[in-house]
């Protein structure tokens, strides 16, 4: 971030740098920090958020999370999974079970999604390299705008990877434009 930082505020000037590497880190982390199956099951299992639930609920309330799994997504399931009480031990099972996470053994590496969600990381840093060298006060606007890309990719999971071809195109189309 601070290779960053430097070299957006040798190229732009001070405000101009900052509000660069501000929009790249944010949308960096945004790529980086996905939401996959292990954190859902940390997020649930977080002893701070079953507090707030039985603070705005009611300690007698009856929780049910719905989850649409990516094995049952291949095998045809169209809709999401309503589990109730059922879905503490999967949570734990999987909270204990995610040392494989980011290494060949983890299973769920390989689903098209987390294998798209790796693929943007790499794809933003590439077209970071290029917006840097090509940076200067005049496109400054353009090239904060470009790194903040990357926030249109949100959503359920169907729903973000339907918004990831229209994030490359109009990242296409931003590099195209710093080009000239």
């Amino acid at each position: 971030m601070r290779a960053v930082t430097t070299l957006a505020t040798e190229r732009a000037g001070e405000r101009d740098g900052r509000r660069v590497a501000h929009a790249f880190a944010t949308s960096l982390h945004q790529l980086m920090a996905y939401k996959d199956e292990y954190e859902v099951a940390r997020l649930h299992l977080d002893p701070a958020e079953q507090a707030r639930i039985r603070a705005e609920f009611g300690p007698d309330a009856t929780v049910s999370v719905l989850l649409h799994p990516p094995v049952l997504r291949a095998l045809g399931m169209d809709r999401k999974l309503r589990l109730s009480r059922t879905a503490g031990p999967a949570f734990r099972a999987l909270r204990a079970a995610r040392r494989p996470r980011g290494t060949p053994f983890d299973p769920f590496a390989r689903t098209e999604t987390r294998r798209t969600k790796r693929a943007l990381v790499a794809e933003y840093e590439r077209l970071m390299r290029e917006a840097l060298d090509r940076l200067t006060p005049d496109n400054a606007d353009a090239v904060v705008a470009l790194a903040a890309l990357p926030g249109t990719v949100r959503g359920d999971e169907h729903i973000k990877m339907a918004r990831v071809e229209e994030y490359r195109a109009q990242a296409r189309r931003a590099r195209d434009a710093l080009a000239r």
